[in-house]
C-alpha cells in the first residue's frame, strides 16, 4: 500500500485495502495479506509501551489472533484498517497493564520532551526537560500517556490518534491540547 506520507493513505490505498480485507472475510488464508502489511507497525507500537520483546512479540501475536477471529464483524469507517488493528493493539496492553503482568513503559526522547516542552512555553527549555520527564511518569493517567505518546513520541496526526481512539480528529486535538495545559499549571 503506497502512503502519500507517513500516516495518511489516499482513497485508492483505502479501496485497495478494502479489497483485501473482503477477500480475507471470503477466505481467512488472505488475511496473510494484511498480516505481512501490519506485522512490523503494530509490533512496534506495542514494543514501545511493554518494553519486552518476548511479550511484545507475544501481544502482537494475540492482536492478529482477535482481528481474524473478529474480521467477519469488521466494518469500513473510512480509516485505515490498521486503526482498528491499534485499536486492538492498545486493549490488550492496556489489559496487561490491569492485570498487572507487565509494567507501563513510556520510552522517551530528550527531542520529544522538547516539543512538549516548546508547546507549552518556549522559553526556559532545559529548566523544565526533567520536570516534564517525572510529570509524564508519574501525573498523567492512561489515556493522556497515549495521547501524549502518539502524538509527541510517536509523531501521529491527530486525525490518526482519533482513528485509533475511536474517537474524533478534534476531540484528540482538544484533549492533547488539555493535557498540555495540565502540564503547564503544574510547572508555573
Amino acid at each position: 500500500m503506497q502512503e502519500t506520507s507517513k500516516y495518511h493513505f489516499t482513497e485508492a490505498d483505502l479501496a485497495n485495502e478494502q479489497g483485501k480485507i473482503e477477500a480475507a472475510k471470503k477466505n481467512p488464508a488472505q488475511f496473510a495479506v494484511l498480516y505481512d502489511t501490519y506485522y512490523e507497525p503494530i509490533f512496534r507500537f506495542v514494543y514501545q509501551r511493554l518494553d519486552d520483546k518476548e511479550q511484545a512479540f507475544d501481544t502482537t501475536q494475540q492482536v492478529f489472533m482477535k482481528a481474524l477471529d473478529k474480521l467477519g464483524k469488521y466494518e469500513y469507517r473510512g480509516v485505515p484498517f490498521s486503526s482498528w488493528l491499534f485499536r486492538i493493539a492498545l486493549n490488550e496492553i492496556t489489559n496487561l497493564y490491569r492485570l498487572a503482568t507487565v509494567q507501563r513503559t513510556v520510552n522517551i526522547d530528550s527531542v520529544s520532551i522538547y516539543h512538549i516542552i516548546e508547546e507549552i512555553e518556549e522559553t526556559k527549555i532545559d529548566k523544565y526537560h526533567d520536570k516534564i520527564v517525572e510529570m509524564i511518569a508519574e501525573h498523567l493517567d492512561e489515556v493522556e500517556l497515549q495521547l501524549i505518546e502518539m502524538r509527541f513520541f510517536e509523531k501521529r496526526s491527530f486525525k490518526q490518534i482519533g482513528d485509533i481512539l475511536d474517537i474524533t480528529e478534534n476531540n484528540a486535538k482538544v484533549k492533547t491540547y488539555r493535557i498540555l495545559d495540565k502540564l503547564r499549571k503544574v510547572i508555573h
